[in-house]
Formats: C-alpha cells, sequence, structure tokens
C-alpha cells in the first residue's frame, strides 16, 4: 500500500568556506606555506601582493543575477550559486570528494634524501659473482625489506611469488641461500626475519671476544629469560658471575635493533624540521605574542580577472553561449581567491585568539619556563577563554608549536588534567609525572621501584593516587614496568 507522508527535519550542514577554514585550522606553519603556494599555481585569479580595493563586487552580483533571471531564456539559464559550476576541473579544491580532499592534506614537503636502503642493498648485490638467477631471487628478496631492515615474508610465500610472478622454478632452499649472502651485506642484521636473529647477525661481524661468545650463547639458548630480564635465571644455568653476564650485555645493547632505520634519518630530520606557529617572548614581566607569518605571502585577488568580469557585466545584452561560459569561470576563480583570502585571514585570527587564551590561563610557564607552575587545562577551558568551541580548539592545539625564551613546545604540551591534593588543592597531572619520573630515574635498578611503591611514595608528598593510576601515568611517560627496568 503506497502512502504519502510529510516529514520536518532539522539539519546541520556546512558550507564550502566553513569546510575550507576547518582543513586550514589544522594545518602547521610550513603545510600552509605550501597550500598557499598550490592555491597561487592553481588559481590564476590569486595572486601575491597587498590587497587592493575591488571594485567589481557591485557588478558581479548584477551581472549574476541577469544571467539567472527567466528573461534570458533557457540559453543564459546559468546558475551561479557557490559550487554548481559545469566542469569538475574548475570545481575549488575544498569541493572535490573526500578522497581527494584527504590526499590534498597528506601533501608531500619537497625534501632531498641521500641514498635509499633499497640501492645501498642493489649496490652490493652487483659486486657479488652470482647466476642470473641467485640475482633474480636476491632482488626479489631485497625488495621485499621493509624499512627497519628485517624481511618479514615467508621464504616460502616468496618461492610462490618467484614461481607464479616471474616464472621461475624456485625452492626454498635456493631463497633461504640466497638470504643468507644478503645478510652478510652491511649493515649488519639486515634481512634477518626476527629480533633474535639481526642481532646474532651483528654479533658474528664482530671480533669474537669472551663477551661476545657469552652474549651469543645468552641470545641463541636464553633469548626469552634476556629479554624479560630473569637474569638470576642465565647466572645459574650458565653458572657465571655477574660481571660477565654484565660485559655480554653490555655487548648485546650496544647492537641496532633496526638496521634498516639508519637510512630514514635524511627523511626524518627534514621532516622533523619545527617551524612555531607562533611566539611568546617575555619581556620585563610582560608576554608579547606574535604570529610567525614571515613566509606566508599577502594576497590579493587579480586586477585583471576583476576587470575582465566588468567588461562582461558591461556587455550583458549580447552574449554568446561560449561567453557566458567564459563569465561562469571567470566568477568562479575570483569567489574562489576571495574565500581563500578570507579563510587565512580568519585561521591567523583563531590561532592568535587560541593562543591568547592559553597564554592567559598559563602566564606563570611563559614567565618562568617551569613545568611545574603549569595549570590544570583542558580544551574546554580554552574554549570558553576564547569564544570558539571545544572541536575548533582541538584542531588548532594540533601539530602546532610555540617558541618562547626557553624552548619550543607543542600546543598540547599545556594541556593537563587536574587532580587535588590531601589539602584539597587542584594541581596538574603534568606534576604528579615530573616527581614520578624523578624517583624512577634515581631508583635502585637493581631493585626498581614497583607501581605500589611509587603510589606509596606519591601519598607521602601529599598526592593521594590509586596504583592502577601510577601506572596509567607511567605507560604515558613510556616507561616501562619495573621487572623491565631491572639491571645488574
Amino acid at each position: 500500500m503506497l502512502k504519502q507522508q510529510l516529514q520536518q527535519k532539522l539539519q546541520q550542514k556546512l558550507s564550502p568556506q566553513q569546510i575550507q577554514l576547518i582543513r586550514l585550522l589544522e594545518l602547521p606553519a610550513i603545510e600552509l606555506e605550501e597550500r598557499i603556494k598550490h592555491e597561487l599555481e592553481d588559481n590564476p585569479a590569486l595572486e601575491e601582493g597587498k590587497e587592493v580595493t575591488d571594485d567589481s563586487d557591485h557588478a558581479e552580483e548584477e551581472f549574476g543575477e541577469d544571467l539567472s533571471s527567466p528573461e534570458n531564456g533557457t540559453d543564459a539559464d546559468i546558475d551561479l550559486s557557490l559550487g554548481d559550476y559545469r566542469s569538475e576541473d574548475d570545481i575549488p579544491d575544498y569541493k572535490l570528494n573526500e578522497v581527494n580532499s584527504k590526499k590534498e592534506r597528506k601533501e608531500e614537503i619537497p625534501f632531498s634524501v641521500g641514498e635509499s636502503l633499497n640501492e645501498y642493498l642493489l649496490e652490493q648485490l652487483g659486486l657479488r659473482n652470482l647466476t642470473e638467477k641467485q640475482k633474480a631471487i636476491a632482488e626479489y628478496i631485497i625488495g621485499n625489506i621493509d624499512d627497519d631492515g628485517y624481511l618479514r615474508r615467508e621464504l616460502s610465500s616468496i618461492a610462490d611469488d618467484l614461481i607464479f610472478q616471474a616464472a621461475r622454478d624456485v625452492s626454498v632452499e635456493e631463497v633461504e641461500e640466497v638470504l643468507r649472502i644478503i645478510q652478510d651485506f652491511e649493515p649488519g642484521g639486515i634481512g634477518a626475519r626476527d629480533l633474535q636473529e639481526c642481532l646474532l647477525l651483528q654479533l658474528d661481524k664482530k671480533e669474537p671476544t669472551s663477551a661476545c661468545k657469552l652474549a651469543v650463547q645468552v641470545l641463541r639458548d636464553y633469548f626469552d629469560e634476556f629479554t624479560k630480564k630473569h637474569y638470576d635465571k642465565i647466572l645459574r644455568s650458565l653458572n657465571i658471575d655477574e660481571a660477565a653476564l654484565k660485559k655480554a650485555i653490555r655487548e648485546i645493547t650496544c647492537l641496532n635493533p633496526k638496521p634498516g632505520g639508519n637510512w630514514g634519518d635524511s627523511m626524518g630530520i627534514a621532516m622533523s624540521q619545527i617551524i612555531p606557529d607562533f611566539v611568546v617572548e617575555a619581556t620585563n614581566g610582560e608576554l608579547i605574542l606574535s604570529m610567525n607569518n614571515r613566509n606566508i605571502p599577502d594576497m590579493r585577488v587579480n586586477r585583471e580577472y576583476s576587470e575582465m568580469l566588468e567588461d562582461y557585466s558591461a556587455n550583458k545584452a549580447n552574449q554568446s553561449a561560449d561567453m557566458k561560459d567564459a563569465v561562469t569561470f571567470v566568477k568562479q576563480k575570483l569567489d574562489s581567491a576571495k574565500w581563500f583570502i578570507d579563510a587565512v585571514k580568519q585561521r591567523q585570527e583563531t590561532l592568535q585568539r587560541t593562543m591568547q587564551a592559553i597564554i592567559q590561563l598559563q602566564p606563570e610557564f611563559f614567565l618562568t619556563g617551569d613545568e611545574a607552575t603549569l595549570h590544570p587545562m583542558i580544551l574546554k577551558d580554552v574554549a570558553e577563554r576564547s569564544g570558539y568551541d571545544i572541536s575548533t580548539i582541538s584542531r588548532v592545539s594540533n601539530s602546532k608549536y610555540v617558541q618562547t625564551n626557553f624552548g619550543i613546545y607543542p600546543l598540547k604540551y599545556f594541556f593537563s588534567e587536574s587532580m587535588q591534593t590531601d589539602s584539597g588543592e587542584e594541581i596538574s597531572t603534568r606534576e604528579v609525572k615530573k616527581i614520578m619520573k624523578e624517583h624512577i630515574d634515581n631508583e635502585d635498578k637493581r631493585k626498581p621501584l614497583t607501581d605500589e611503591e611509587l603510589s606509596s611514595i606519591l601519598k607521602e608528598k601529599g598526592y593521594i593516587i590509586a596504583r592502577r593510576t601510577v601506572a596509567k601515568y607511567r605507560e604515558q611517560l613510556d616507561i616501562p614496568v619495573a621487572r623491565l627496568r631491572k639491571e645488574i
């Protein structure tokens, strides 16, 4: 049975301008520079320079209304509403589908890197006297070695791939034989299938001292006990003294658990260069905030495009279909340029007001640099003081940095939850974590402090914290449990 019914629904939908602003808010300074550069290259109606007075607004509005009026007939029935342009190529980036927008946010920052691990291994392969079949197997194995230098695929899977993809009849034994050759390459430990094999390969390349031989024996026969730091069991089983085991452990701890990691250094250094978004200077007890706009150019709407639209508006009586298409294109590019300029300005204003709110909530830290002066602060506190929504504050604080007289800090550094002391005083959990870390750093490594003991120490200092809360803070500090901190 067919039935008609009316339904009222309230929906909230973001406008293209809001979507663009949200995406710009998430970008740190260096990515904003790349985004502006991309927009300047992509939109001919946008150019660098101080903004000039544009008198074409009225002409645009009048012309747009005339084009969409019924008097112009079906050929002139062109909708110039925002975002509804004919060609997908002319749609601004922020109006494209979600997949493309994600790609845009992950736009790569150009940097130069040296030789890759793969290239380095292939160079060494060329120096070996191998058959064509062995070379083909070796190249395939090298292609499967990950960024850490490990081969995490089963040899049987590699043999199957070579059979089906390269049409080569290869056995697992042949693959393993070639793998042994690759494992002799530099850096030591390359091509290992697990951590144990990686460490043993590196020890094989070292001078066979008594400490090195003992280290090999420990890794080969007592790897689980070693990783769990059950040193007493190793001492009893091998019937050795603590001094000998200490030397063996020193040999092991000097090894590289990620032999391929060194080849990521050049990329890591390039990507880890921090450019602060804010600069807060403390001068004579006063805090001065400035935005880091050094590499962000002034932008304006291209005057030629504005005049072009004015010319079209003046000659609207005789419009061909091609000219109307040209008008649509010009107006779309002008609108896109204006929206982008406004979005960048609004982003800067939002960032500045948010940072001012953080400074007002944490003035002692910016004046002294003392972590103990940090007050408990959550996103809601900054949102209430700045007048923005919590989600906006979250976007602003993500991947942003501030330069102070005492170093560069991520904005997230200033956020922490609160807790009460036994006297009822509100303090930041950061202060508790700092006390915990100091005690762990100064503990007797032969008998590390357990979470229960840390909880008791904190209670003596007036911080009433349960053992499970101590465990949570310890994990947040990336500190292992007492058993794994034990040394001999």
